[in-house]
């Protein structure tokens, strides 16, 4: 029974679609009328299709799925929730081609209130956006005004500069005006709900207007700017305090922190300064000097290693004896990680040593050549200043590419037992062990990027199989489940009599999980136990190899089996795919399938205007 507690979620789900089978309902079209006594009798069948139908199935499948868990068994709370789910796809705001867009769920309570308020706020903002995004542009076109800004304490509008600098210059009554206008805004209109400053029209008619489509209209315009206008001043805030400025040539950031670095040592085109990471934003040069010191050392560690890797390869190993005294030949140590369990204490001894040798044999303290990476060693610099910056750049580019190329091959020969080379060649991989395993298909061939057999266990693959397939066959049962009453119709007749409920009135998908009464779901779960111990699925027995003797999904003969299970592995797997698609989609829409058009029984459809 243990594997059964790895299953159950899916096998509930799937149940209901095994037992359901064909008694779920031929078309979304053909719902009660109830949920759509809701909407509005002026409800298009084309309304712009929501944001949030994307099938973006995988990454949001079980919000869908955990959604409709919890739903209420009587038919009266399913309805209520449902009109809960009130959509706003005709408010404010909803345009093409995206439509209503709410990413992160803020409306999924469907509560008015609570949108009310939401786009009350977002006019607002982007009002304030609006109008900051123009306090950066209109100076730089118009210039700044003539005369005093303060005259009591000698200051003038031309000493202001303009962004994010202009904040150390306003004097106290300037945030004195500006706090009185805010609260002016605030409190000269009632903005209780309802009203119509709450849904954005404060009386200016040069926003909004009198005639109600007009209004609608500019409104709408109006939310759309102040979205781009947010927007613009969170890029014009981050450029302005990078880099002293808005926007303008990089040759006019002569304030930027940046500046300090742009002409160092490793600034190649066509980058050029990059530090994504923002590690120089402080300005510091001691601490850019700290980390372009441990940069290279890094990199010439790298390039020391990648070296490592790739010179036995080509010229083989050195002859004779790498520790005489332990017996250990040259020959006998293998290349790339494999070799650390190789190398004798001597050996690291002699390693630490260099290491340490190469720290103190220079002072390398702030302001020394050394610091800067040189060394004495000619080869690598030179005597000439510019032939020596030249030399170090270049040093700095192989040393990064370096640094991803080691990474690369510890990746690689530690997956595989080799840095490179045909797989073929990588018999000591412990991804061979299960390459010639059922599933293990063309093009891709033996595909775990989790990892999951990196520990080379076949018990722990034998189990992960098992699941695996159980899962895809609940899936595929489900997937049918959802798919044949589409195609066939309803079983005729009575579900449960003693309930008068009929396979007719059983919706289709997840909507039929408030239908199902107590004794199908107990013949649900008496049917998910006849599975689990109606067999020895232990290690090494048929069962756990997927052979449960049903010979239409098997075969008696071993070859036929095994391209049966195979495929069965490969339908189970799209059908994991379908059925959460399904899922997510119908949980949203109400249907796993079909026309927008036609989901006027979807949460999302409903009460548009309450």
């Amino acid at each position: 029974m243990a594997s059964a507690s790895r299953t159950t979620i899916a096998s509930a789900a799937a149940g209901v679609a095994l037992f359901g089978g064909a008694a779920f309902v031929s078309a979304p079209t053909t719902r009660s009328g109830n949920l759509r006594a809701t909407m509005s009798a002026a409800t298009p069948a084309s309304a712009p299709v929501s944001g949030l139908e994307a099938s973006t199935a995988m990454a949001v499948a079980g919000t869908a799925i955990a959604a409709f868990a919890s739903r209420k068994a009587s038919a009266a709370n399913v309805k209520q929730q449902l009109v809960a789910l009130t959509a706003f796809e005709n408010e404010l705001g909803v345009q093409a081609p995206v439509g209503f867009w709410d990413p992160a769920g803020f409306t999924a309570d469907g509560s008015t209130e609570n949108f009310a308020r939401r786009r009350q706020t977002e006019l607002k903002h982007g009002r304030i956006s609006m109008l900051a995004t123009m306090g950066y542009i209109t100076p730089e076109i118009t210039g700044k005004f003539p005369g005093y800004l303060s005259p009591s304490a000698g200051l003038k509008f031309a000493d202001v500069p303009n962004g994010l600098a202009a904040i150390s210059k306003v004097p106290a009554a300037g945030w004195g005006q500006i706090l009185a206008y805010m609260a002016f805004c605030e409190v000269s209109q009632d903005q209780s709900a309802g009203t119509p400053a709450a849904a954005g029209d404060f009386g200016f008619k040069v926003l909004t207007a009198s005639d109600p489509e007009a209004k609608k209209t500019k409104l709408a315009a109006e939310l759309a700017n102040g979205r781009l206008a947010m927007m613009a001043i969170i890029g014009m805030f981050f450029q302005d305090g990078l880099t002293g400025s808005a926007w303008g040539d990089w040759a006019n950031y002569t304030a930027s922190p940046l500046r300090a670095f742009e002409n160092e040592l490793g600034v190649q085109a066509p980058v050029g300064f990059w530090d994504p990471a923002g590690f120089t934003a402080d300005g510091s040069t001691e601490n850019f000097a700290r980390r372009r010191q441990t940069e290279l050392k890094h990199g010439r560690i790298s390039m020391l290693a990648t070296m490592g890797y790739i010179t036995p390869e080509i010229t083989g190993k050195f002859p004779g004896y790498l520790s005489p005294s332990a017996g250990l030949k040259f020959a006998d140590v293998p290349n790339g990680l494999a070799a650390i369990s190789k190398v004798p204490a001597a050996g690291w001894g002699q390693i630490l040593a260099y290491m340490a040798f190469c720290e103190v044999s220079q002072d390398q303290s702030a302001g020394t050549p050394a610091a800067a990476g040189d060394f004495g060693f000619k080869v690598l610099t030179a005597s000439d200043p510019e032939a020596k910056k030249t030399k170090l750049a270049a040093e700095l580019a192989n040393g990064r590419l370096a640094m991803m190329a080691i990474i690369g091959m510890f990746f690689q020969d530690g997956l595989t037992g080799s840095a490179w080379g045909d797989w073929a060649n990588y018999t000591a991989s412990p991804l061979r062990a299960f390459e010639n395993e059922l599933g293990v298909q063309a093009p891709v061939g033996f595909w775990d990027p989790a990892g999951f057999t990196a520990d080379g266990s076949t018990e722990n693959f034998a189990r992960r199989r098992q699941t695996e397939l159980k899962h895809g066959r609940i899936s595929m049962l489900a997937t049918m489940g959802y798919i044949t009453p589409e195609i066939t119709g309803k079983i005729p007749g009575y579900l449960s009599p003693s309930a008068g409920l009929k396979f007719a009135d059983v919706p289709n998908g997840l909507a039929a999980i408030s239908k199902v009464p107590a004794a199908g779901w107990g013949q649900i779960l008496a049917y998910m136990a006849f599975c689990e111990v109606s067999q020895d699925q232990s290690a090494g027995t048929p069962a756990a190899a997927g052979d449960f003797g049903f010979k239409v999904l098997t075969a008696a003969d071993p070859e036929a089996k095994k391209t049966k299970l195979a495929a069965e592995l490969a339908n189970g797997r799209l059908a994991m795919m379908a059925i959460i698609g399904m899922f997510f989609q119908d949980g949203l829409t109400g249907s796993a399938w079909g026309d927008w058009a036609n989901y006027t029984a979807s949460p999302l459809r409903a009460a548009r205007e309450m």
